[in-house]
């Protein structure tokens, strides 16, 4: 059976009892949504009906071109999407935008994310009074893009000890050099956020490395089998030179990325959470128009069971990140708690992702029915913001006190 028209946009949930018949989803079985005060339960209500009915149709076509859709950022921006860090919305709110981005479409989910979590937050935490008048107002506005170099091609689990960029001090400049993987947007940013190590010292810090700056290259990484929309790039960097003002006086170990990484690791989860939702609408859906042995296969006890399956999975994950919300609103979120979070939740993921495709057949493998995208938008959140099994070995060491780290 082909798509029908309007079966990217189609969600048979409905509105919840007691929220004011905003389109929440019927699917909150926890009643997670209804923790939100009145006033974020409407205004994410408005986000989540864009999310759907702008974002998510759109999104089919740039997943299958890798392409991004630069006109969608003004909208976004209209809804707050490019400010939620600063404005002063709970933790609950914030991961429940991320859900329902996460729920539309995966890769600009992670956009939305990455923008707030990472380059906002670290600009508006790490960075001068006059950086943050210089880069904020235009990053909330979506009218100006940052990426967060932190990865390289040789280091990405062992980053922390292995970080192999330099930059050396040369009277009121900075000589940066060396080769960063897998960074975020930076293809189309106007700058990215470079850690380097300093040569005098060791000390590891951070740059505001413009993208246009001599020396600079930011090369597209293609045929990714997910997140297909967000454009990561290799970054070269050959002797740019930034000015003493460019870098971020509060990022001077990298005690100060693992602090934002913790955050950004606790923002997958709700990523994972969302996606979740997203393969259950997709596959509800599905089952309710797919049409075998003269009835919706909806009927059938085993396409039922991993429809209650995914669904459980989901409500699971947003519980423990619900939990995770409280946490990071008192200010005692601990890297264990967010690596939990993570390697939780993307498992999670992957087993939901499996069965959402497994459900769809034959039509589970080609994206023309959405499953196929969600299912390699999983594969991404399980490796990156650290890996699952790296994220695992976080906990373990947790738990009993002895690294199963090397090196």
């Amino acid at each position: 059976m082909p798509p029908s028209e309007n079966h990217a946009t189609s969600t048979t949930s409905g509105p919840l009892p007691g929220n004011g018949n905003l389109p929440f989803p019927e699917v909150d079985l926890m009643h997670i949504w209804q923790l939100l005060d009145p006033g974020e339960r409407q205004r994410l209500g408005r986000i989540r009906a864009f999310l759907q009915e702008r974002v998510r149709p759109e999104s089919l076509d740039y997943w299958n071109r890798e392409d991004f859709p630069h006109h969608l950022l003004p909208e976004m921006a209209a809804h707050g999407l490019g400010g939620i860090q600063l404005d002063g919305s709970s933790e609950l709110f914030k991961g429940l935008v991320y859900v329902e981005a996460a729920r539309a479409d995966v890769s600009l989910s992670a956009l939305v994310g990455i923008h707030n979590e990472l380059i906002v937050g670290m600009i508006h935490e790490l960075g001068s009074r006059e950086q943050k008048e210089k880069w904020l107002p235009g990053l909330i506005r979506f009218t100006r893009l940052g990426a967060f170099a932190l990865t390289e091609p040789e280091h990405g689990s062992d980053i922390a000890g292995g970080l192999s960029t330099t930059a050396t001090r040369e009277g009121d400049q900075w000589v940066i050099n060396g080769a960063k993987r897998w960074i975020g947007a930076a293809t189309m940013a106007d700058f990215s956020l470079v850690w380097a190590r300093d040569t005098d010292g060791g000390a590891v810090k951070a740059f505001i490395v413009e993208s246009d700056r001599p020396g600079f290259t930011a090369t597209k990484i293609s045929n990714k089998v997910g997140l297909r929309i967000m454009q990561n790039a290799d970054i070269g960097l050959e002797d740019v030179r930034v000015p003493e003002a460019n870098r971020l006086p509060g990022a001077n170990d990298f005690a100060a990325a693992n602090e934002l990484l913790k955050h950004s690791r606790a923002w997958v989860g709700w990523q994972a959470a969302g996606v979740q939702l997203g393969i259950f609408d997709v596959a509800r859906d599905y089952a309710l128009e797919r049409r075998q042995f003269g009835q919706p296969i909806a009927a059938f006890q085993l396409v039922q069971l991993p429809l209650a399956e995914i669904l459980g999975n989901a409500m699971a994950s947003l519980s423990l990140m619900s939990d995770l919300a409280r946490i990071q609103g008192s200010g005692d979120l601990a890297m264990v708690q967010a690596a939990m979070a993570k390697s939780t939740t993307t498992r999670l993921a992957r087993e939901s992702a499996a069965k959402g495709r497994a459900l769809l057949g034959g039509n589970g493998v080609t994206s023309d029915y959405e499953m196929a995208k969600l299912f390699g938008d999983v594969e991404i959140l399980y490796t990156y913001e650290g890996t699952y099994e790296i994220n695992s070995l976080i906990v373990g060491r947790a738990l009993t006190g002895v690294s199963a780290f090397v090196g």
